[in-house]
Order: structure tokens, then sequence, then C-alpha cells
């Protein structure tokens, strides 16, 4: 809970990423609360009540796994809002001509996406979630210490280049501070 809640002020991204990973981590467990707070909440040095709100934390995110429907797989509801709420940003900043930058990075990896959207076979989602996917799958594949591909981590160095960009504006939104 406690690096969520960092990450969501400094990383949007990266928050997001967090969260799938969190998902990932609870369907692992079988979505059990006990187990979660036995096998690894407890691995972690907290206090007290540190780990009594951690414990309750997962225990609310297993009922609201088991209550949407994502169990198995897919994201809870408040990761959706938050990936269509950077949707929502990422459209106005395509839009607004204050971002040149932004619409340059988005258009340079725009080929990637539509390769990675071509060979999932998953067109019917936002691209944003195929970009995030592609980071994730990145990620994962990074920790199983398994070869990527040169072509993989171009179209990952773009994507990732370009999510950076769009995890800079959240945060000058949320401040206050980006013009449209």
């Amino acid at each position: 809970m406690k690096i969520a809640k960092q990450l969501r002020d400094t990383n949007i991204a990266e928050y997001l990423l967090y969260m799938w990973q969190l998902e990932d981590t609870i369907r692992a467990y079988g979505c059990d609360a006990d187990r979660l707070r036995d096998e690894y909440v407890s691995r972690f040095e907290l206090s007290n009540e540190e780990s009594r709100e951690e414990v309750q934390w997962m225990a609310d995110l297993c009922t609201m796994m088991c209550e949407e429907g994502c169990r198995e797989k897919g994201h809870l509801q408040m990761n959706k809002g938050t990936l269509s709420l950077l949707t929502d940003l990422h459209l106005q900043l395509l839009q607004s001509p204050k971002h040149p930058f932004y619409s340059a990075a988005y258009y340079k990896a725009l080929p990637f996406i539509v390769e990675l959207r071509a060979r999932s076979g998953r067109t019917d989602v936002p691209e944003l979630e195929n970009c995030f996917e592609a980071l994730y799958g990145t990620m994962l594949l990074r920790l199983q210490k398994k070869n990527i591909s040169k072509d993989t981590q171009e179209a990952v160095n773009h994507i990732s280049h370009f999510i950076a960009l769009l995890a800079d504006a959240w945060k000058k939104e949320k401040a206050g501070d980006l013009e449209m």
C-alpha cells in the first residue's frame, strides 16, 4: 500500500505497472488473504501497524478481484479507471499544439504499437493498454532472465519514452502545472 501510494504520486506509469504486478501476485496466492498475510506480507520488515494496514489492503484487493471477476485474468476497475484517465490525457496532449515533443514521441512509437496490437490480436483494447502490456511483459521477461530480442527492445524503448512523457504530463496536470 505504501509503495502504491508513493508511485501514484510520483509516477503514474510505474504505479499502474506495480498494480498489475500486485494483481498477479494476488493471483499467485489464489486470492487468499490469509496466505498473502502469512507467506507474502510477513517477509517484509514492517511495523505491526504497517503490517496490519498492508494485510487489510491485500484482503480488500482480493475481495475486489473476486467481485470484479478478475481473479484469473484482467484488471481491477480502479486500474482500468487509471488507464482510462491516462487515455483521456493522452488524447488531450495529442490535440494540443503546446506539446509537440509528446506528439512526436507518440508518432515515433506508433508503428511499434500497431505491430504489437496486430501480433497480440488485442486490437479491441486501448492503445495505451497495449503499451503497458508490452512494458509489463518485458519486465516479466527480465525478471525471468529471458532474452529480449533487439526488435522488441527497440519497440519497448520507443514506447517507454512515450509513456514517460505521458506520466510526466500526468504529474504536471495533478500539480496544476500543465498548459493545454
